[in-house]
């Protein structure tokens, strides 16, 4: 099983603070799961298969350019870091996993024997993890925004390039979610919009069927100059999508110079923004 071989569960999330105006959150890129709760599981879902992999090492580059990176250390079938803490649907009508999925995106059970998480066993999950995670979130947006004035999210995701699940056909690959506008200035939404559509080999669409998840819905406050924005990325534009889901750094580099220019782009808006 995909997970960190050591007796004690690690912290819920390990955080490098940098000196710009950007933080890049990965709430659903840890692996860890406590072992009496991954006996639990079924054997796919050791495998911890939806996972958002490697995307620290991705954007690793990120860091030389005064980003503050937050990254989740458990895996998502633990709690999931982008949902809300009542568990309610981000996409009302539409099929979703919820805050401690009870299957996997291809409706595999976690829990074949039926001993699913209660309430109580939610909120313990919550307290734990969820809190500290978006503690940190929100305090380092606050310590952003105070010393520049201005501050903008981004919230990193991944996921398989074809899951009937959730969307018919192949997902475009660079997928930007601005809450339908309503968490960031539109200028620099149509700005990365731009700028993923000129990507050569690449996808991209804004507010498509990935439109920002709760993390980008609730820190999202443009009248405030927080600007959130969720970049959903195919997998198989720098890894592998079946096991072992290994990263692939030969095609990891050909995507990497349009992620650093999104990035670019968030750091120019920033600095015209500052208040």
């Amino acid at each position: 099983m995909r997970q960190t071989a050591s007796p004690s569960a690690p912290a819920p999330f390990v955080f490098h603070q940098g000196t710009a105006p950007l933080l890049i959150s990965i709430p659903h890129g840890g692996v860890y799961v406590p072992p009496l709760l991954a006996e639990r599981f079924g054997p796919e879902a050791r495998e911890v298969p939806d996972t958002d992999w490697h995307l620290e090492r991705l954007y690793a580059f990120a860091k030389d350019m005064g980003a503050s990176i937050l990254a989740a250390t458990h895996s998502r079938y633990v709690i999931d870091l982008n949902r809300p803490p009542d568990g309610a649907s981000l996409y009302p009508g539409q099929n979703v996993t919820g805050l401690c999925p009870i299957d996997g995106f291809d409706e595999t059970p976690i829990y074949p024997r039926g001993d699913v998480p209660g309430a109580d066993e939610v909120a313990a999950r919550r307290d734990a993890i969820w809190v500290p995670y978006h503690a940190q979130l929100r305090t380092e947006l606050e310590r952003i925004r105070t010393a520049h004035g201005v501050a903008v999210l981004w919230d990193a995701h991944s996921i398989r390039s074809v899951l009937p699940r959730f969307f018919e056909g192949k997902l475009p690959d660079l997928n930007l979610g601005t809450a339908d506008g309503a968490s960031c200035d539109p200028a620099l939404a149509q700005e990365l919009l731009r700028i993923a559509q000129s990507a050569p080999g690449y996808t991209a669409v804004l507010n498509g069927r990935f439109k920002g998840g709760h993390i980008t819905r609730h820190y999202g406050d443009p009248a405030r100059n927080i600007h959130a924005v969720q970049l959903e990325m195919t997998q198989c534009s720098y890894m592998q999508e079946a096991l072992p889901f290994a990263y692939l750094p030969e095609r990891a580099a050909q995507v990497q110079p349009h992620l650093r220019r999104l990035l670019e782009a968030v750091l120019a808006f920033a600095d015209g923004a500052k208040a």
